[in-house]
C-alpha cells in the first residue's frame, strides 16, 4: 500500500509550488492540515506489523491462534471499505472539512481504545474504528487539498499527501523500535495515533470548507473569501469565474434530477466503453494487491522473523528499511510516469515482482532444508521443559522446522555458540522456557529457524519493494484517473477503490493461514504464480494512456484497442500502424 494515489506532477510545477507558498503560505497551512490525515492512513495501517509482535507476547491466545492475529491485522482494512464508501457520501453531504474533522474522531477513539485493550476483541473493535477514518481519510484529505489549491501547484500538493501516506507508515516502524522497552509497548505503539488526530482536529476546526463545496451550495461570497486567501488579487476575479463556469458544466451535466447511484451504476454497466474502462481499472487494483505488497508492509517483522531473525527488535529494524525503500520508490514515480509511460512501468514493476517473489520462495526453501537438528543432549540440558511431542517421539530424527509444526506448542533454543548446530526443543505453552532458554544468552525461535540464507530474503524483500513501489504501487490509481468517461469518473473509481480495500482484506486475512498450509516458501511461490498471470492481463487488457486526452482515451477503449498506443512523440507512421 500500498492504498492512495500520486497525482502526476514535474519539476516545473515543484518549483511554482515553491515560489507560489513563499508567497501565500497560507496555502501551505491548508495542504499540510489537511494532509496530516494521510500521515494518518500510512501511521495505523503500517504500525501493526510491529505491535502484532508484542500483542502476541501478551495475549497468549493471539499467539496460538493465526485467525485472530489475521483479523488484527485486517480489521482495519476491512474498516476502510465502509469508511471510504461513506467518505464519498458525506463529503457531498456535509462538506470536505467536516468530514475530515469526523475521521479524526474515528482515529482517536479507535487509538485510545487499543491502547487500554484488555483483551484481544478490544484491540479488533480499535482496528474497526481506525480503519473507518483510513477508509474516509483516503478520500477526503486529497479531495480538500485539491479543492483548496491554486491550479498551477494542485498536482504537488496532493502529490505530497501520497507522499505522507508513505512517510506514515516509516514513522511507524520508528515509533515501533522507539518503544520496544518501554513498559506496555504494543499500546504506546497503537496509541500514540491520537497525538496527530487530535493535531490535525484542532488545525482543521480553524480552517475553511473547500471553496468548491461552498459554492455547489450556493455559498459564493465565502468560497470568493476563500479563494482570496489562496490566489493573488490580480487572479482572483479569473479563479471566480473558472469556479463557476466548472460547478455549473458538473451540474449541466448532471441535469436538473441527478440520478440515483443504482441508476447511474446500471447505466455504466450496460456501456460497452464503461465496461472496457472497469475491466482494466478494477483488474488493476485487485493485481495491486494480490501480487502479495500487504503481506510484506504488513507482515514484514514477521517475514523477517520466518527468515531466521529471532529478536523483535531486530525485525523492527530490519523492517524499517522496506519503509524507507516504499517511500523512496513513490517519489520514483513522479518523474518516470510521464517519461516512460503507464504499461512500460507496469511490465517492468511486474517482472522485477515476478523475480524476487520468487527469490523469496527459493530463500524460504533454503530455510527449511538448513534447518538446525534438534538434539536431545540440548533438550534434556533444560529439564522438565521438553516439548511435549517430542518427548513422545524421541526416537524420530527432528529439526528445528518439525519441533515449531508440533502438535503441542514448542519452540526451538539455539545452540549457545553456532545457531546451525543442534538446539533443544521445548514447551512455549508459558514464559519459563523462552526466559530460561535467555538466561543461557541463546535465541529463542517460534516462528523461523536460524539459517545462514536470512540476508538474502532482506535482500528479496528490499528489491520487491524496490520493483513494486514505481510501478504497481501508484499506477493503478493513476490510470483509474484517466480511463473513465467524464460522467462516470467519480462512480467508477469508487467502485476501483473498493474493489482495492476487498482485495486488499483477502490477502491480509490469509497470509499466515497460507503459510501455515503452504509454507512459507509455497505462499511466496504463490503469490509469483499470481504475478504472472497479472503481467498477461495487463497485456492484453490494460491500454497505454500516456500523453492522450480524456476523449482520446475514450475513443480506444471504443475501439477495443487495448494493445500500446502511440502518443504524440512517436512518428506518424507508428501511429497509422497503430
Amino acid at each position: 500500500m500500498v492504498e492512495g494515489g500520486i497525482k502526476k506532477v514535474d519539476r516545473v510545477e515543484y518549483t511554482e509550488c515553491l515560489r507560489l507558498i513563499k508567497r501565500q503560505p497560507y496555502v501551505l497551512r491548508l495542504a499540510l492540515s489537511a494532509g496530516i490525515g494521510g500521515l494518518l492512513f500510512g501511521y495505523d495501517t503500517g504500525v501493526i506489523s510491529g505491535a502484532l509482535l508484542y500483542i502476541r507476547d501478551d495475549f497468549r491466545e493471539v499467539d496460538r491462534k493465526t485467525i485472530l492475529q489475521e483479523t488484527i491485522v485486517s480489521m482495519a482494512s476491512a474498516g476502510a471499505i465502509f469508511g471510504a464508501a461513506a467518505g464519498g457520501l458525506l463529503t457531498d453531504k456535509i462538506g470536505r472539512r467536516l468530514a475530515i474533522l469526523g475521521a479524526d474522531l474515528l482515529f482517536f477513539i479507535g487509538a485510545i481504545i487499543m491502547a487500554v485493550a484488555v483483551a484481544p476483541w478490544m484491540i479488533i473493535l480499535g482496528r474497526i474504528f481506525v480503519g473507518f477514518g483510513v477508509g474516509m481519510a483516503s478520500m477526503t484529505s486529497p479531495l480538500y487539498i485539491s479543492e483548496a489549491s491554486p491550479a498551477k501547484i494542485r498536482g504537488a500538493l496532493v502529490s505530497m499527501n501520497g507522499l505522507l501516506i508513505t512517510g506514515g507508515q516509516f514513522l511507524s516502524y520508528l515509533i515501533n523500535l522507539a518503544f520496544t522497552k518501554a513498559p506496555g509497548t504494543w499500546r504506546w505503539m497503537l496509541g500514540v495515533a491520537a497525538v496527530p488526530a487530535l493535531v490535525q482536529f484542532i488545525l482543521m476546526w480553524s480552517l475553511p470548507e473547500s471553496p468548491r463545496w461552498l459554492y455547489r451550495k450556493g455559498m459564493e461570497k465565502e468560497a470568493a473569501d476563500i479563494l482570496a486567501k489562496i490566489y493573488p488579487s490580480h487572479e482572483l476575479n479569473g479563479e471566480v469565474d473558472a469556479l463557476r463556469e466548472s460547478v455549473e458544466s458538473e451540474k449541466n451535466l448532471e441535469g436538473p434530477n441527478p440520478e440515483s447511484i443504482g441508476t447511474k451504476l446500471r447505466e455504466a454497466l450496460r456501456n460497452p466503453i464503461v465496461r472496457t474502462g472497469l475491466y482494466a481499472g478494477v483488474g488493476l487494483q485487485i493485481a495491486q494487491q494480490f501480487v502479495g505488497i500487504n503481506t510484506v508492509m504488513y507482515y514484514s517483522p514477521t517475514i523477517v522473523q520466518l527468515a531466521g531473525f529471532a529478536s523483535n527488535k531486530t525485525a523492527l529494524a530490519l523492517s524499517l528499511i522496506t519503509s524507507a525503500l516504499n517511500m523512496v520508490g513513490t517519489v520514483g514515480t513522479i518523474f518516470f510516469v510521464d517519461r516512460a509511460g503507464r504499461r512500460k512501468l507496469l511490465f517492468c514493476s511486474l517482472v522485477g515482482i515476478i523475480v524476487c517473489l520468487g527469490l523469496l520462495g527459493g530463500v524460504f526453501i533454503g530455510v527449511a532444508m538448513q534447518s538446525p537438528a534438534v538434539g536431545q543432549p540440548e533438550t534434556s540440558h533444560f529439564g522438565n521443559m521438553t516439548c511435549p511431542s517430542y518427548a513422545m517421539d524421541q526416537g524420530a530424527s527432528w529439526n528445528c522446522m518439525k519441533c515449531l509444526k508440533a502438535p503441542a506448542e514448542c519452540g526451538f533454543c539455539a545452540h549457545h555458540g553456532n545457531l546451525l548446530l543442534p538446539g533443544a526443543c521445548l514447551a512455549a505453552d508459558s514464559v519459563t522456557s523462552k526466559d530460561a532458554c535467555h538466561l543461557e544468552h541463546r535465541s529463542w525461535y517460534t516462528r523461523g529457524c536460524p539459517s545462514n540464507f536470512g540476508w538474502l530474503a532482506l535482500i528479496g524483500l528490499g528489491l520487491y519493494i524496490i520493483s513494486y513501489a514505481p510501478g504497481m504501487g501508484t499506477l493503478p490509481w493513476v490510470i483509474n484517473a484517466e480511463i473513465y468517461p467524464l460522467r462516470y469518473r467519480g462512480l467508477c473509481g469508487g467502485i476501483a477503490a473498493v474493489a482495492n480495500w476487498i482485495a486488499n482484506v483477502i490477502v491480509t486475512l490469509t497470509f499466515l493461514s497460507l503459510t501455515e498450509a503452504l509454507g512459507t516458501a509455497g505462499t511466496f511461490l504463490l503469490y509469483c504464480g499470481v504475478a504472472c498471470v497479472c503481467f498477461i492481463f495487463v497485456y492484453y487488457c490494460v491500454p497505454e494512456t500516456k500523453g492522450l486526452p480524456f476523449e482520446e482515451v475514450e475513443k480506444m477503449l471504443a475501439a477495443k484497442r487495448l494493445k500500446p498506443v502511440y502518443t504524440k512523440d512517436d512518428s506518424a507512421e507508428q501511429q497509422a500502424d497503430s
